[in-house]
């Protein structure tokens, strides 16, 4: 199950009650270019279901975060290196073995330009049909890949999973989307992302999908700290 936030969380009590305790705040930041970020999100259902949690799916522009802090993406920042690409392939491996994972194609096209893959999923949020959007977004990029950033291509990939594409892409042109994909972006940058995908447990933050067991220890700790303290 996805669960997408908008605001952040608030408590409200009657006269007399307790205080009410939020739930610990849990983000996954994405972007659809990630094959790490596609495998982990495989991964995150198990860790609900462990912990209780649910995590909030939060779409970024990667694009956007490797220019604010200077970074690139791996396929260019190991270019050249002896060992170190087949040893993150033989990780990748192990961590798709470990999840059995069976849908994962690697996409020839890539790397692919997510501008408008990103945009839409804020116009899907917005218009209450996210998690559709999403599972055909993950499908046409890393299931059965395709290049996305041809805008034939992308209308004619969500066409075929039942979206109504079009009413999306011309919600995505509008300024509050672009205002919104900016916003996430930029906040992601402040609390210290410089990739994807980048989790937020509470305060902490955990990148990549080797993470995972960090992650999970992570929140079973904070809950367990915010159940000890309003026991």
């Amino acid at each position: 199950m996805l669960v997408v936030s908008t605001s952040p969380r608030t408590t409200t009590r009657a006269p007399e009650e307790k205080p009410v305790v939020s739930p610990l705040k849990v983000e996954f930041q994405f972007d659809f270019g990630s094959p790490n970020a596609y495998l982990a999100e495989l991964a995150l259902p198990a860790i609900e279901r462990r912990t209780g949690v649910k995590f909030e799916y939060v779409p970024v522009l990667l694009g956007g975060i490797y220019k604010a802090t200077n970074n690139m993406s791996p396929a260019e920042s190991l270019r050249g290196i002896k060992n170190k690409p087949e040893y993150q392939a033989l990780e990748t491996q192990r961590f798709i073995r470990r999840h059995n994972i069976t849908k994962f194609r690697q996409n020839p096209f890539f790397p692919v330009n997510t501008l408008m893959l990103m945009r839409g999923a804020i116009a899907a949020q917005f218009e209450g049909v996210f998690e559709p959007y999403f599972r055909a977004a993950y499908h046409h990029m890393w299931e059965e890949p395709k290049k996305m950033d041809d805008l034939e291509v992308f209308r004619s990939a969500f066409v075929s999973s039942g979206i109504d594409i079009e009413k999306l892409i011309a919600r995505a042109q509008q300024d509050d989307v672009k205002k919104r994909l900016i916003e996430l972006t930029t906040d992601a940058v402040n609390r210290g992302a410089f990739g994807s995908p980048t989790f937020f447990v509470g305060n902490e933050m955990f990148f990549g999908k080797d993470q995972l067991r960090d992650v999970e220890e992570s929140i079973v700790e904070q809950t367990s700290q915010v159940i000890s303290k309003t026991a």
